[in-house]
Order: structure tokens, then C-alpha cells, then sequence
């Protein structure tokens, strides 16, 4: 399982949001390409980007940030989320560099966008969902729609999905804990791969859903709490690398 250091950009900055609110932002580097450094040297083997403004424009914003990430690091997996709505955009990040761009209202809108994508771009395309009591929010987190996370999840089985980035949005930087109950049952309702996000605050939360990982859970992506200090990337991945190991014989 993966450790995946999240970034997200704001007026091109790195920061925090708490329930993805935008006027409840902290604010923990003016220079995003030096926290991706950080977590790099740490031994994150993906980031996270998210670009928080373009979530709320419908297009990129941070996407010069973006790039800049991608060029630094040219050989390290990104996915980037945020306003992508079109074929233009996913094509712009791919040649950036960008190993996986994440569909999220996109998805939710228009699901044959989803299947053009994966047709086009086959093997980068993760659908992001982002719930809220099981319901699907859109439109970063200011929609609530009536679409069930995992009835959403099901629709794109057989399009190519790589991934799938699910978001509890109460625990979303709230630092109160993973949902690994809900985890489970998306990612049992799909065959699709699932990456926990939202709450992870320390070992505990890793151990928990490490401990679940064979159930289709591919990684976990953590924000604050690598931020704030009660997680540590190196710490974490490790634990999660040496769950893999077989025991020797005998032991």
C-alpha cells in the first residue's frame, strides 16, 4: 500500500483545507515544488496534487505549479485533480509529465467523459469520488448530489479506470480518523483499485487500513497530518512495505 503526500494548491501555494473549505485554509509552504522535494526525501513513491482552485473554477489555475512539480521530478508518479473538464486539459498534463489526472465532477456529470478519457488516455485516468454520508459531492465539495459513492464506482468498471480516489469529506482535515469502514465497502463494491483519503492522522489510521489492504485498497493519501507532524511519511511507508514481506521460515 502507498503513502501519497497530498499538495494542494491555492493561489500557488501549498496548503490545507478543513472539509474542503476555502476560507478555512492553512497555509504551510509559498513554494509547493519545495514540499514535493520534502516528501520525496522521505521516500514517497506518488504525490497528490490537488488544484483547490480550480476545483471551484471548473478549469486549471495552479497548473504552472503543476508543471513545475512534474519537471522536478520527472521519474516520481503524480496525479493531479482540480478542474479538469476537458480532453485538452488531460492531454496539457500528460505531456506535462503527470502520470494520472483525477476526474471528479467531470465524472459525476458526465459520465461518457470518463469513458472517452480512458479510451484516449488508457491507464491514466483515476475517478475521484468525494462523499458525504455516502452521497456524492461535486463542484469542490459545494454540491451534494444523489448519486450513492458506490453505485458511481460500479458505472466505471468497464471503461479503464486505474484508480479510484475516495474523499470522506466529513473527516477530510479534520485530523479525526480514517472511515475505513466505508473504504472497505466501496472498494468490495468495485473491482476498481481504491485510494483512502481524508482523515488519516497517524499509524493507527495506517495500520487499520493496511490491515485491509487486500479487500482492493491500493493507498492511502495523507495531508495534514504529515504537515502538522503526527504522521511520518518514512515511518508510514515502511510499516506498509514490510506488511508485504512474507515471514521467513519458521517464524
Amino acid at each position: 500500500m502507498l503513502i501519497i503526500p497530498a499538495i494542494d494548491l491555492k493561489d500557488g501555494e501549498c496548503v490545507r483545507l478543513r472539509q474542503g473549505r476555502m476560507d478555512e485554509s492553512t497555509v504551510f509552504s509559498s513554494n509547493p515544488v519545495d514540499v514535493a522535494r520534502q516528501w520525496v526525501e522521505k521516500g514517497a513513491r506518488r504525490l497528490h496534487l490537488v488544484d483547490l482552485n480550480g476545483a471551484f473554477a471548473g478549469e486549471p489555475v495552479n497548473g504552472h505549479v503543476v508543471r513545475a512539480i512534474a519537471h522536478e521530478f520527472p521519474e516520481l508518479p503524480i496525479q493531479i485533480g482540480g478542474g479538469i473538464r476537458t480532453m485538452e486539459t488531460i492531454e496539457s498534463y500528460l505531456e506535462a509529465g503527470v502520470s494520472y489526472v483525477i476526474l471528479g465532477t467531470a465524472a459525476v456529470k458526465n459520465p461518457l467523459f470518463v469513458e472517452e478519457a480512458c479510451l484516449h488516455f488508457r491507464g491514466h485516468i483515476i475517478v475521484g469520488i468525494d462523499a458525504q454520508n455516502g452521497l456524492v459531492a461535486t463542484d469542490g465539495w459545494a454540491e451534494v448530489s444523489e448519486v450513492k459513492a458506490a453505485d458511481l464506482a460500479r458505472k466505471f468498471e468497464s471503461d479503464g479506470v486505474s484508480a479510484i480516489v475516495y474523499t470522506d469529506i466529513e473527516r477530510d482535515g479534520m485530523m479525526g480518523g480514517v472511515n475505513v469502514d466505508a473504504t472497505v465497502a466501496l472498494a468490495q463494491a468495485t473491482k476498481i483499485p481504491v485510494i483512502a483519503s481524508g482523515g488519516i492522522t497517524n499509524m493507527d489510521d495506517v495500520k487499520a487500513l493496511c490491515a485491509v489492504a487486500d479487500k482492493g485498497i491500493l493507498g492511502a493519501i495523507t495531508g495534514r497530518a504529515i504537515y502538522e507532524g503526527s504522521l511520518d511519511v518514512k515511518e508510514a511507508q515502511h510499516y506498509c512495505d514490510e506488511q508485504l514481506i512474507p515471514p521467513k521460515k519458521g517464524e
